[in-house]
């Protein structure tokens, strides 16, 4: 297994997110899905002058991006996002996309749910089709109640992933399915094979470490499924605006590549703008924890 990590929780540019994995000892990043804003010839430069590679990427999930949509041109410019977001993957020489189907914080219907799934199915297919073409797999990855309605447990990952194609997999995350999963590492287990992609924040959704998470029985849970590829670091800190915060330091002032959909996604996650000095320091956190709990594994 190798450390990854996202970087959508704060906006930068992305040399100085590269730059603190390299520092920080990550071997790669699934960078966030946003086509338009990379320059990917660009962005390869910099992977590869920074020894870190792109593993893929995750989808972003605004409002107006949502496979299960009622309204037909919503469904196709997400479809469409989501083609854009595959061709990212394949220009940065990753293999991974992971897709969340439908809208993040969207957690009403707005039809029948034998209709939501054939909106759902028919639109990943099509994505599917590129995503083949391009050699990307597709990760399907359940969210908690909390964020959508949709897909929450890794049994309905697999049965959307089954109806697409059959190299079509999931991708979990630790902080949604010790939500969802009634037995979190039986989960992973059952998931087994067709698990392509695992994100890692503690229970509280800060860096792993700072909560209660067994890690080395969930990295030694994660061969027993077989799976070896990416621990993909996706932590969300809070921001404490109560005299009990115990980081004074981790509210910052918003870079200029902050966007106001940016903003919102980070707010609807239940964080706010990291300064760069809390967030350095979630990021080495998060990198010694892993590494130490990965050497611990293979002693198991």
């Amino acid at each position: 297994m190798f450390l990854s990590m996202h970087n959508w929780m704060r906006a930068e540019q992305i040399e100085v997110t590269i730059r603190r994995l390299a520092k920080s000892g990550f071997d790669a990043i699934e960078i966030e899905g946003d086509p338009e804003k990379y320059d990917t010839k660009e962005v390869r430069k910099l992977l590869k002058e920074n020894g870190i590679f792109c593993f893929g990427s995750v989808s972003l999930m605004f409002e107006g991006r949502d496979l299960i949509h009622a309204d037909e041109a919503v469904r196709a410019g997400t479809v469409q996002y989501l083609k854009d977001c595959v061709t990212m993957v394949e220009e940065l020489e990753g293999r991974e996309m992971t897709i969340v189907p439908s809208q993040v914080g969207k957690v009403h219907a707005m039809d029948t749910p034998e209709q939501e799934w054939a909106w759902a199915v028919e639109g990943l297919k099509e994505v599917y089709d590129h995503s083949e073409k391009a050699g990307v797999v597709l990760g399907i990855e359940p969210l908690n109640r909390f964020e959508t309605n949709f897909i929450n447990r890794h049994d309905q990952g697999l049965l959307l992933a089954e109806a697409v194609g059959p190299n079509c997999g999931v991708g979990l995350d630790a902080f949604h399915i010790n939500i969802e999963e009634a037995d979190l590492f039986q989960a992973i287990l059952n998931t087994g094979e067709k698990l392509v992609a695992f994100h890692v924040a503690d229970n509280n959704r800060m860096a792993p470490g700072m909560g209660d998470y067994d890690w080395v029985r969930l990295i030694t849970t994660l061969k027993a499924a077989g799976y070896n590829d990416a621990l993909t670091v996706e932590f969300v800190a809070p921001i404490d605006r109560t005299p009990a915060n115990p980081y004074k330091n981790a509210q910052g002032t918003a870079e200029a590549e902050l966007t106001e959909d940016q903003l919102k996604f980070i707010e609807d996650h239940g964080s706010g703008v990291l300064s760069d000095e809390f967030y350095s320091w979630l990021v080495d956190e998060s990198g010694k924890t892993l590494r130490n709990a990965i050497e611990k594994a293979r002693a198991h």
